[in-house]
């Protein structure tokens, strides 16, 4: 057992060296999902004009813990962003979020009224 970590995937061994380091750039629209405010504060997450939908995330990285307030159709979505852009063990907690407005029409704006002659 003198040997470091090892994985075998179809004949190939992996060290813990090998393995690449996750990738921070991940677009949240490969994954369903829209980041409504990024490394925030929580009193920033607590404001009600955002959707009902709205999830709160927190997670370290580099040793620091930050908060974002993002919304996604499936939490297993959410959870996978996370998972792929920070690496394993950096998402620490997936809670609801406190906006009161329909999903369906956060963001909505009514079309113009043309004047009448």
């Amino acid at each position: 057992m003198g040997r470091p970590f090892v994985k075998t995937f179809v004949g190939e061994e992996m060290t813990m060296a090998d393995q690449k380091k996750p990738e921070t750039n991940i677009p949240p629209q490969r994954y369903g999902c829209e980041i409504l405010l990024e490394k925030t504060t929580l009193e920033d997450t607590k404001d009600k004009s955002f959707p009902t939908d709205a999830r709160i995330v927190t997670y370290i990285f580099e040793g620091k813990t930050y908060i974002d307030l993002t919304r996604c159709r499936k939490v297993v979505n959410l959870f996978d962003m996370y998972y792929d852009k920070y690496g394993p063990g950096a998402l620490q907690s997936i809670d609801f979020g406190y906006g009161t407005v329909n999903p369906k029409m956060w963001g909505y704006k009514p079309p113009e009224k043309k004047k009448k002659r």
